[in-house]
């Protein structure tokens, strides 16, 4: 039973962070449509609200509970916690990924009620945030040795400052 666990808690997180990338990527067009003159900044944000709210409710939400109900059904095997210290900090960053889709949420509900609290710069680093989480939990399963999760933390801040060096030049070459 826990192969089956495994692989619908795999596909589950796949569809979470499809869902956690795109949400903010329709963020970021939807903030930026408040740009355009009407009627197609009108016509672009009912479209994108639209948009937003089947992602978040059909596909971001649901995945999002499955990932925790079979992750969490498969604790059991790694009891007690404390012989698995790499899952310890796994649980810790899939608690700031919790906050991290709340965060998510709350933005939702701003720009469903026609509030644009972050740019579209903003929202691009935001963005990067889920591809850290990625990263950092997926090594973590993987590796599960305290040595290569030091080697890994090293590694996560170079891929970090290769991301926010990547979304300054990307901003530079947009504007040209």
């Amino acid at each position: 039973m826990y192969d089956y666990m495994k692989a619908l808690h795999i596909i589950s997180v796949v569809t979470w962070f499809a869902g956690l990338f795109y949400i903010v990527r329709l963020f970021i067009y939807h903030t930026e449509a408040q740009e355009k003159p009407e009627p197609e900044k009108g016509i672009l944000s009912a479209q994108f609200k639209i948009m937003e709210r089947r992602l978040w409710y059909g596909i971001t939400w649901p995945s999002a509970i499955l990932t925790l109900v079979f992750g969490t059904s498969m604790l059991h095997n790694f009891l007690p916690l404390s012989d698995n210290p790499w899952l310890i900090i796994k649980l810790s960053f899939v608690v700031l990924l919790c906050f991290y889709h709340l965060s998510c949420g709350k933005i939702f509900n701003q720009l469903k009620n026609d509030v644009f609290p972050k740019t579209g710069k903003q929202l691009r680093i935001f963005n990067e945030i889920a591809t850290l989480f990625l990263v950092t939990i997926v090594f973590l399963v993987v590796l599960k040795d305290t040595v290569d999760m030091a080697k890994g933390l090293v590694a996560l801040v170079l891929f970090a400052l290769t991301l926010m060096l990547g979304i300054k030049i990307y901003g530079k070459v947009r504007k040209d």
